[in-house]
C-alpha cells in the first residue's frame, strides 16, 4: 500500500529569537523557539503576561523582524536570518489573516466595506471585493447585518465581521490575538466554534494567544510559553471538532 505523504505545515518556526536593547538593558524575548503548525490546526500560545506570546505572534505574521532563526509560512521561507521578501505588506495580504481582541473595525464604514476595504487593498476591483465581502458575511452567518455600522453591532457580530476581514484575501494562517477575552461565555464559545470550522473546511491555521481558560478546549494543543522559551506543548485530548 502507498504510503501517505506527510502534510506540509502551513507555520514553521526553528530556532527563532528575539531580543530588545543591547548589553545590560537587553531584554530576550523569544529565545530559540521552534514549532510547526499544520492545515486545519488550531493552535493555542498561553502564558504569563511578559512571556512572549505577543512578540511571537508578531513574528509570524512578519510584522516585527526576529533577531536570528527560519520562519517558513505556506512553504515559503520568508525570514532566514534576514527578510528575504522585499514587500512584507504584499506577503502579509498573500498568506495571512489577523483577528484582534477588539475588532478594530473602521466606524465610518458598515459592515460590507469593512470587509471589502482589505480586498481594495489587495487591487480587487470594488464590484468583486463587495461580493466577496458578502459572502462572507453571510458564510459567518451576519450577511442580515451587512449594512450596520460597528457602533449598532454587537459584540459578537463586530467580531464575526471581524473574522470576515481575516478572511477576505482568502490566507492560509489567521493569527488571533485574545480574540475571545472581549466577549461573555457563549460568544466567546461561538467565535471559537466558528474558528474551528474555518479551519477544518479551509484548511487554515489558526493561532490565537489568550488567557482566557474558558475556550482551552477548542484547541488541537497549547504551547506554553514562559521568558522566552517554549516551555511545554499539551495535546488536547478531546478537541471540540465540529461546532
Amino acid at each position: 500500500m502507498e504510503a501517505t505523504a506527510p502534510r506540509r505545515p502551513l507555520v514553521r518556526l526553528e530556532n527563532v529569537s528575539k531580543h530588545f536593547g543591547e548589553g545590560e538593558a537587553r531584554v530576550d524575548a523569544l529565545r530559540g523557539v521552534g514549532l510547526a503548525v499544520h492545515p486545519g490546526e488550531v493552535v493555542g500560545l498561553l502564558g504569563p503576561s511578559g512571556s512572549g506570546k505577543t512578540t511571537l505572534l508578531n513574528v509570524i505574521g512578519c510584522i516585527l523582524e526576529p533577531s536570528g532563526g527560519r520562519i517558513t509560512l505556506d512553504g515559503e521561507t520568508v525570514y532566514d536570518g534576514r527578510w528575504l521578501r522585499a514587500d512584507l505588506r504584499r506577503l502579509r495580504l498573500e498568506k495571512i489573516g489577523f483577528i484582534f481582541q477588539f475588532h478594530n473595525l473602521l466606524p465610518f464604514l458598515d459592515s460590507t466595506d469593512n470587509v471589502a476595504v482589505v480586498l481594495d487593498l489587495a487591487g480587487f476591483g470594488a464590484g468583486e471585493a463587495r461580493r466577496r465581502a458578502v459572502e462572507l458575511l453571510e458564510y459567518l452567518e451576519v450577511g442580515h447585518r451587512r449594512y450596520a455600522f460597528p457602533a449598532s453591532l454587537s459584540g459578537g457580530e463586530a467580531q464575526r465581521v471581524a473574522i470576515a476581514r481575516a478572511l477576505a484575501n482568502r490566507p492560509r494562517i489567521i493569527l488571533a490575538d485574545e480574540p475571545t477575552a472581549a466577549l461573555d461565555s457563549a460568544r466567546a464559545a461561538v467565535v471559537m466554534d466558528l474558528l474551528r470550522r474555518l479551519a477544518a473546511e479551509q484548511q487554515t491555521a489558526i493561532l490565537a494567544v489568550t488567557h482566557d481558560e474558558k475556550i482551552y478546549d477548542r484547541f488541537d494543543r497549547i504551547f506554553h510559553l514562559r521568558d522566552g522559551l517554549l516551555e511545554q506543548e499539551q495535546v488536547m485530548t478531546h478537541p471540540r471538532r465540529k461546532p
